[in-house]
């Protein structure tokens, strides 16, 4: 399974959704639990963001282009995005619906047959989504990590309901199924918006973690001793793809190979430290006053030559 692609995995997710929307909707039809059909919704969410995310995934892979010439990475983005959305609109329906039987209590049945159905489904979408989580950060997919995060809240959705349903049986109190399905959907709002915040980062291009910057500054400062210099670095993250930009400052006397085979050997480091990474270089000479005349560009002035 560790060949497998991104979109591989967000086929395994919408296989998944179908299954467990069938158990759950079972599960919901058996019991009459608010709980359980909110559960439900939650899973045709699921179904739905799983769609998004093997055509978000399939655009992301096209390779740069004449009209995209840096790739189609931040495809990723529309995903995350739709998926963060569809978690907000699942946890307000989910919300209407846990109102609505608050205010209209309805006794519960068929629980044993109910329970074991979501169980079933729970087990499901708890081991996809730990797949999926494993698999977004190897294959750097804010895309995966978004379909893993959503099948989390389903598996927290889940295990509310469940509860709930156990109290209710033991207490005989109706209102905790509809207060409980309150409660996940507070927590599901909660991952939707950590999910859009994340998604809304990655399309004003954010810059690279700052270890993963401070392993670019490391490479190009191990170099320092041959006499050069380096500022104006910028990185930034679009989907899977890192793009990192600095200029280089070597010597004068240089000739134009010797600048080019050092700029090459750093390339080359920082792409083994940062598998996928886009590296573009500008080489300038030392000396040269203008050389110095874009500092504005870096991210401080504190002489360690950024």
């Amino acid at each position: 399974m560790n060949q497998w692609s991104a979109r591989s995995y967000a086929v395994l997710s919408l296989v998944t959704a179908i299954i467990t929307i069938a158990l759950k909707t079972g599960a919901y039809f058996f019991t009459g639990s608010i709980g359980l059909l909110a559960d439900a919704i939650e899973s045709g969410v699921n179904l739905v963001a799983a769609g998004v995310a093997i055509w978000a995934l399939s655009l992301a892979a096209k390779p740069a282009d004449a009209s995209h010439s840096f790739g189609y990475s931040k495809a990723e983005y529309f995903s995350s995005a739709v998926e963060g959305g569809l978690i907000l609109v699942a946890a307000i329906s989910i919300a209407l619906a846990a109102w609505g039987r608050l205010l209209h209590p309805e006794p519960l049945m068929q629980l044993g047959l109910g329970l074991g159905l979501t169980l079933v489904a729970t087990a499901l979408n708890g081991g996809v989504a730990f797949l999926l989580l494993q698999a977004g950060r190897r294959l750097r997919s804010i895309t995966l990590r978004a379909d893993a995060h959503h099948l989390l809240t389903d598996v927290w959705t889940s295990g509310g309901v469940v509860l709930a349903i156990v109290l209710v049986q033991i207490t005989g109190w109706l209102a905790l199924d509809p207060l409980i399905a309150l409660g996940v959907a507070a927590n599901i709002v909660w991952a939707g918006l950590r999910l859009l915040r994340e998604t809304g980062s990655g399309l004003l291009d954010a810059s690279l973690p700052a270890e993963e910057q401070q392993a670019i500054v490391n490479i190009l400062q191990s170099h320092q001793p041959q006499g050069i210099q380096f500022h104006a670095l910028r990185t930034r993250l679009a989907g899977a793809r890192r793009f990192v930009t600095f200029h280089l400052l070597v010597p004068g006397e240089w000739t134009v190979q010797d600048g080019h085979q050092l700029c090459e050997e750093i390339e080359i480091a920082i792409v083994k430290a940062l598998p996928g990474a886009h590296v573009v270089t500008h080489l300038e000479p030392l000396e040269d006053p203008a050389s110095w005349a874009d500092q504005e560009l870096d991210r401080t002035d504190d002489g360690s030559g950024m």
